[in-house]
C-alpha cells in the first residue's frame, strides 16, 4: 500500500513539474533574439509575409524576430536548416507550400522528413494564382484560350518559376481538365517570366497575384480566371476555374510558420495565439491580403498539420499521374 502511495506520488509530482516546465517556457519564451528562416532570396511574396509577420512578432513579444534568406534547393536548402535546428523555439521556419508538400513527393531523395522532422505552427496565408495574358495578346476569354489550345495541340506556351513549382503544376491541372496539351517552359526566376510574356514570346502564364494584381490593374496584363476553390479578395471579380466548368479544380499555396520537431508545445501554442492577435492588425491585413493578394488564415497547429498530410496526398497523385520529374 506504502509503495502505492509513493508511486502515485511519484507520478504527481512529475506531472506537476512537467506543468511548470511548459508554464515557464511559454512565459519566459523568448528571452533572447529568434531567427526566422526564409528558403527564399529576399524580395519575393514569401519574404514580404515573413519580414511583416516578423516585426509583428517582434512588437508583441519584446524580443526580435530576425529573418534570415536561405535560398537554395527550391527551398530545401533553408527548410533543412531548421528540420536539424535545436527544437528550443529560437530557430523557426516561414516557407511556401514547395519545400514542405511538393518537393518531397517530386525528389526521388529529401535531406528532411515534412512530417516527422517539423511542429507546425500554423498555416499563415492562402494564396493562388491568376491566368493572364498581356493586354496585346488575341486571347480574349478562358473559353478562346482553351478553343486554341485544342485546335493548336502542344502550342500554347505558358511559363513558369520551374518544374513542379506552383504555376507548373496550375497548367497540369489545366490540361487534365481541360483536355489539352500545352508546352510547359521553367525559367530560373519571374522575372524571366514576365519578359517573355510581355514580350509576346509566351502565350499566358500562371501568376501568383500578389504580382498578377498590379499588373493587371495598371492594365499591362488581362486576367481571365483565378486558381483556387474561392474568388479572391484582391480580385473579387475574376471567377474561379471551378466556374467556369473546370469541375474540381483547385491549386492554391500556402505560406506558413513551422518549428523543429519536438519542440516545446507551450512555445508552439504561444506564437499561434499571438498569430491569431496579428491577423486582426490592420497594418497586416492592408500588407497581406488588401494590397499582397492573400488570404490571411492562421490556422491551429493541428489544422496545419492535418492541411500538410492532405497536400502531400493531393500533389502526389497530380504528379505522379502528369508523370512529372525533377529537372
Amino acid at each position: 500500500m506504502l509503495a502505492i502511495s509513493i508511486k502515485l506520488s511519484f507520478i504527481f509530482l512529475f506531472a506537476l513539474a512537467n506543468g511548470f516546465v511548459g508554464a515557464s517556457a511559454q512565459q519566459d519564451y523568448p528571452n533572447r533574439p529568434v531567427k526566422v528562416i526564409l528558403p527564399y532570396v529576399a524580395g519575393g511574396a514569401a519574404d514580404i509575409t515573413a519580414r511583416v509577420i516578423s516585426q509583428k512578432l517582434s512588437e508583441a513579444l519584446g524580443q526580435s524576430f530576425v529573418v534570415e534568406n536561405r535560398a537554395g534547393a527550391n527551398g530545401a536548402l533553408g527548410a533543412d536548416l531548421v528540420a536539424k535546428a535545436t527544437p528550443d523555439g529560437y530557430t523557426l521556419l516561414i516557407a511556401a507550400s514547395g519545400p514542405i508538400v511538393v518537393s518531397p513527393v517530386l525528389q526521388r531523395k529529401m535531406p528532411y522528413d515534412p512530417i516527422n522532422d517539423f511542429a507546425p505552427v500554423s498555416q499563415i496565408t492562402s494564396f493562388q494564382y491568376a491566368v493572364v495574358v498581356r493586354d496585346a495578346s488575341p486571347i480574349q476569354s478562358m473559353q478562346d484560350l482553351m478553343a486554341r489550345a485544342k485546335e493548336n495541340p502542344g502550342k500554347l506556351s505558358y511559363g513558369s518559376t520551374g518544374i513542379g513549382g506552383g504555376g507548373h503544376l496550375a497548367g497540369v491541372m489545366l490540361e487534365k481538365l481541360g483536355g489539352v496539351s500545352l508546352i510547359h517552359v521553367p525559367y530560373k526566376g519571374g522575372a524571366a517570366v514576365w519578359n517573355d510574356l510581355l514580350g509576346g514570346n509566351l502565350s499566358f502564364t500562371f501568376e501568383a497575384l500578389v504580382t498578377a494584381a498590379p499588373m493587371m490593374k495598371s492594365g499591362k496584363l488581362r486576367g481571365f480566371a483565378v486558381t483556387g476553390a474561392q474568388r479572391s479578395v484582391t480580385l473579387p471579380q475574376i471567377p474561379t476555374l471551378a466556374e467556369l466548368g473546370f469541375k474540381g479544380y483547385n491549386i492554391s499555396q500556402f505560406q506558413g510558420m513551422l518549428a523543429p520537431a519536438k519542440t516545446d508545445p507551450a512555445i508552439i501554442e504561444k506564437l499561434y495565439r499571438e498569430l491569431q492577435k496579428i491577423a486582426k492588425s490592420p497594418e497586416v491585413i492592408k500588407r497581406l491580403a488588401t494590397d499582397g493578394g492573400n488570404d490571411l488564415v492562421m490556422s491551429s497547429p493541428s489544422e496545419f498539420a492535418s492541411l500538410i498530410k492532405a497536400e502531400l496526398a493531393s500533389y502526389g497523385k497530380l504528379i505522379k499521374d502528369a508523370n512529372i520529374t525533377p529537372e
